[in-house]
């Protein structure tokens, strides 16, 4: 949590004058390490943790500059981290996993909800002051927002696939939360040699996720580097795509044509067929 917070405040202090906005996801093993209701302020150990080094972290505040000073004055502790989890029917958070499918649907923290995985806009706006946000597993599906640059885990996670899916939480280009420019990628075309500088995920972590973190990022690398720049009937016809329910298509001549048809119409690829930044 320490370190999360000291990359969080790095990272938070060098965008801060460009506008983008940073935000930290800890994903946790158990709600009540974050919300213990059995405790007078319903505070769990990690929630206590947090906010003790953030208030630790903040102390040194002398050393940045006036106006990101003045940012960091502006909310209280306790307003600027915010848990996102399933509720049972007394509106108590509670671990996902023990919920079923129907219950989860039918019980959710609604203003958690809201802002973190519907008002993405609010989330990203410097006015909001949540920054960090704690979660068990309820982040896996609809989780659509930038600007997440650093993730802890606080949980150990044996499949691969649920590391890949807390990992990807974070794999998104950042974008510009204040300003003329509000709303604009920050992505190649944008910052040219500063895109590294900007768009970096830190993952704080076990060593487990430590290699899995180098093979992803080996993998990437891999299948970027085998990345076609021109879309070519010959790069798709007798490709196989699969969908997350398993279910699969082969591509054929017609349906080949038919998709560079439809990515020329979207600008996805020029008219001499090569792939744009917008694919």
């Amino acid at each position: 949590i320490r370190e999360t917070i000291k990359s969080h405040i790095e990272k938070e202090r060098a965008l801060f004058d460009g506008g983008i906005k940073v935000l930290s996801l800890f994903f946790i093993d158990e709600v009540v390490k974050y919300r213990d209701y059995e405790q007078a302020d319903k505070k769990g150990e990690y929630a206590r943790v947090f906010e003790e080094e953030y208030k630790l972290a903040i102390a040194e505040r002398d050393l940045f500059d006036d106006k990101y000073n003045q940012y960091l004055e502006e909310h209280k502790t306790e307003e600027i981290h915010k848990g996102y989890f399933s509720v049972d029917k007394k509106g108590k958070l509670v671990d996902s996993i023990s919920k079923t499918k129907s219950e989860k649907q039918d019980s959710t923290d609604i203003s958690a909800y809201d802002l973190i995985m519907k008002n993405k806009e609010r989330l990203l706006s410097f006015d909001e002051p949540t920054r960090f946000i704690f979660s068990h597993s309820a982040l896996r599906e609809g989780w659509d927002n930038p600007n997440v640059f650093q993730i802890c885990t606080l949980k150990h996670s044996q499949a691969e696939d649920n590391k890949r899916q807390e990992i990807g939480r974070g794999l998104r280009i950042s974008v510009k939360c204040r300003g003329e420019d509000k709303g604009t990628r920050m992505d190649v075309a944008t910052l040219e040699d500063d895109f590294f500088d900007v768009n970096t995920l830190t993952v704080i972590a076990s060593e487990s996720y430590d290699s899995f973190s180098k093979k992803l990022q080996k993998e990437t690398v891999e299948s970027l580097s085998d990345r076609p720049v021109i879309l070519t009937l010959e790069a798709l016809v007798d490709r196989v795509l699969t969908n997350e329910k398993g279910q699969q298509l082969t591509f054929t001549n017609q349906s080949a044509v038919d998709l560079i048809f439809q990515f020329r119409e979207q600008a996805y690829i020029d008219k001499d067929d090569k792939i744009t930044d917008k694919l």
